[in-house]
């Protein structure tokens, strides 16, 4: 049954090659042009050009190594959609490279919008900055759990008459999305729990700021990280959610699996590369936003009981480290 999907499978990527191979060509050169410029420069911004290395800080700079080594195996998917043999081990290694830097991706968009809500939402609680002070091992753990979620998808092999010895680079059947536990971590802890953390961070962030006597005023411009805020949900949810809900649809039609499936399963894989080069824009270049716009004085006004409390403190002023 799965060698018959996977012989369908192959039939329709033929048909997507010889129609669509220069929307692929273009869309993925364009990927890996501006995300590789623009990752680099945040990366040579972080490490030369940052006098303060914060908690977000580092996150971001993970980030941006996820997405530059993302963008990395483009040129190997480039060649193949320019008809260009390939090795298949090479494409299973470039394949699994960008599987990893994903959900790599993923998890550190979460993390990152988690650190901010934190930051801003209990300033003074020293329990939250000695948590903050580990994003190095936390971003460690990331990398753990993806390199090791990720491996045994390519040396765990189908054992089917005939796969082994075909090569097929990029146009392979994606055997994992026929496994239930594959299919059900890659929906709920791959995708749904970062979502849902971008989600409930994004509300905390928006209440506090919403709650802010300091945002009726110049200090704090609300609507500008309003709008930053909504830019990051909507690009995660567009990169992101196509490339998930066709995992899901590859599972549920295994048995027959139709073209527009195929073809819809190669569209939102490009589309989550968009992100790579999507991140620097909505995140690094936002950022002054948090730490030049919100101080020490404006979070304490967010909460009026703090502010009371801390009122001896106010010559302690410092720009917020997010």
């Amino acid at each position: 049954m799965l060698f018959n999907a996977s012989q369908q499978w192959e039939k329709c990527v033929k048909q997507i090659e010889e129609r669509d191979r220069l929307i692929f060509v273009s869309v993925y050169v364009l990927i890996f042009v501006a995300g590789l410029i623009l990752n680099l420069i945040a990366l040579v911004v972080f490490f030369f050009h940052t006098k303060t290395r914060s908690h977000t800080t580092v996150y971001m700079t993970n980030l941006a190594f996820a997405d530059l080594c993302l963008v990395c195996t483009l040129p190997v998917r480039i060649c193949y959609h320019l008809g260009v043999s390939l090795h298949q081990r090479l494409c299973e290694a470039m394949g699994m490279i960008l599987l990893i830097n994903m959900y790599g991706s993923i998890f550190l968009l979460s993390c990152t919008s988690v650190d901010r809500c934190v930051a801003v939402c209990f300033p003074m609680s020293s329990r939250v900055r000695e948590v903050r002070k580990k994003a190095p091992f936390i971003c460690l753990g990331v990398w753990i759990m993806t390199v090791g979620a990720s491996l045994p998808i390519y040396f765990i092999k189908p054992q089917l008459p005939g796969y082994q010895n075909q090569s097929k680079c990029f146009g392979s059947f994606p055997v994992y999305g026929t496994r239930p536990v594959a299919i059900t971590s890659s929906l709920t802890v791959g995708f749904g729990v970062p979502l849902l953390a971008m989600l409930v961070s994004s509300w905390g962030l928006l209440r506090a700021i919403k709650r802010s006597q300091a945002a009726q005023t110049d200090l704090v411009d609300s609507r500008k990280i309003q709008r930053m805020i909504a830019m990051c949900l909507v690009i995660f949810l567009c990169c992101f959610l196509p490339y998930h809900l066709s995992l899901l649809l590859v599972y549920l039609h295994q048995r027959s699996i139709p073209c527009s499936l195929t073809s819809s399963y190669n569209y939102s894989l490009m589309v989550a590369c968009l992100n790579a080069m999507l991140d620097p824009l909505a995140y690094y270049f936002t950022t002054e936003t948090f730490r030049k716009k919100v101080d020490l004085d404006a979070l304490r006004q967010m909460w009026p009981m703090q502010s009371q409390s801390q009122s001896a403190d106010h010559h302690s002023r410092g720009p917020l480290n997010t």
